[in-house]
């Protein structure tokens, strides 16, 4: 059996010179890849209590749907601004160059729900650090969050520091 890290792609210097891309899409594209992901994630929450999964737009929504349906939860989505049809709140956040608005349906989650939050890739952590801000505005609680891929170097974790963090993978470097 393969480990999960031979399933990711390392792209060199994409996006730009010195950076090596780590590409989820090599994980998506192989069933046994795929399911020791799913899987792997979901071992992450094992024995923990909570209510509702939260994914991000947009590969948050592919590994964090089959755990909420694996664990019979619900699933609710973080979407970019003016994607949700009915009434949200939304949240605005830095990226490294400009910034961006995300939105949750404001009766997504209910005053006192235990939240899992889900993603593909833990970089310098703003989208889920406004996606957990999202939920508490609701009144629910992140009790943790989980991602499949985790760059180190860009310290994300740093910024979610008050939140119990998990990846499957960890590259030390950004």
């Amino acid at each position: 059996m393969k480990k999960l890290e031979e399933y990711v792609r390392s792209i060199p210097d994409f996006p730009e010179e010195g950076i090596i891309f780590r590409d989820v899409t090599s994980v998506l594209q192989d069933a046994d890849g795929l399911k020791l992901a799913i899987d792997s994630m979901q071992e992450l929450l094992k024995d923990l209590d909570f209510d509702v999964v939260v994914g991000a737009e947009s590969r948050g929504f592919v590994f964090g749907t089959p755990i909420a349906y694996n664990l019979h939860k619900p699933f609710v989505l973080v979407r970019k601004k003016g994607k949700l049809p009915c009434e949200t709140i939304s949240k605005e956040y830095d990226l490294e160059y400009g910034s961006a608005v995300i939105e949750m349906h404001k009766d997504s989650i209910k005053p006192g729900q235990r939240v899992v939050l889900v993603d593909d890739l833990i970089a310098t952590g703003g989208t889920i650090q406004a996606a957990a801000e999202l939920v508490e505005e609701l009144g629910g609680k992140v009790v943790k969050i989980i991602f499949l891929m985790e760059l180190a170097g860009l310290k994300g974790r740093e910024r979610l520091a008050k939140y119990e963090v998990e990846s499957v993978i960890r590259y030390e470097g950004n």
